[in-house]
């Protein structure tokens, strides 16, 4: 019972790490070296086809170091996300091999525990947006994009394996598995919808 006691604090204390909500009441934002589109509208939980349209920002998405996006409409509210239907028909996978229980983070998202160099892997076919260490607390972080709605994210990886651009397949390795803000060996896996985290149970649930 001890050990199960301290194992459950450390967990929570890991989970306080993966969020980064320092910076959403913003209304602008100064693009960093290592920005992306994609990783800026995670950050600020935004859809990142709402914000490329609020900037005026053409198809590639193409941002420069040094410019400021608008994150909010005049009228102060975030982007509006446009509605789309869920693909929960989709056959996914888990990222990684997990054990029977899951620990679900506060806004969205799941911890899978695990040994460092697990193999990480894509839930679902898609092509890799963003590789890098640019947002706090996600330590090294890997976003997929499935559909114009579904973004995927896998963090605290130790070592990647794929580059922004490249097209990967279901279950393909995508990174080994690193330490959190604990020295925790860990996989946080998070499923943006329009945006907007959601539970990836839905996702998982049907996946062996």
């Amino acid at each position: 019972m001890p050990r199960s006691i301290g194992i459950f604090g450390v967990c929570c204390a890991l989970l306080a790490g993966c969020a980064d909500t320092a910076r959403h009441g913003a209304e602008t934002y100064l693009v960093r070296p290592d920005d992306t589109l994609y990783s800026i509208a995670w950050r600020h939980d935004l859809d990142y086809r709402e914000l490329a349209r609020l900037n005026h920002i053409g198809a590639d998405y193409h941002i420069q170091v040094g410019q400021t996006l608008l994150l909010r409409s005049q009228a102060g509210g975030a982007a509006p996300a446009a509605a789309t239907a869920t693909a929960t028909a989709r056959k996914w996978l888990w990222p990684t091999d997990h054990p029977s229980s899951l620990t679900p983070v506060p806004g969205g998202g799941i911890l899978l525990l695990g040994a460092l160099g697990q193999e990480v892997r894509a839930a679902s076919a898609g092509r890799v947006v963003y590789t890098g260490s640019g947002l706090r607390g996600y330590g090294n972080l890997i976003i997929i994009k499935h559909t114009e709605s579904l973004l995927s994210a896998y963090a605290h990886n130790r070592d990647v394996l794929v580059h922004e651009g490249q097209e990967v397949l279901a279950g393909q390795a995508i990174a080994r598995m690193g330490e959190g803000p604990k020295h925790i060996a860990a996989l946080y896996f998070d499923i943006r919808e329009n945006g907007k985290p959601t539970d990836p149970l839905r996702y998982l649930n049907s996946a062996n």
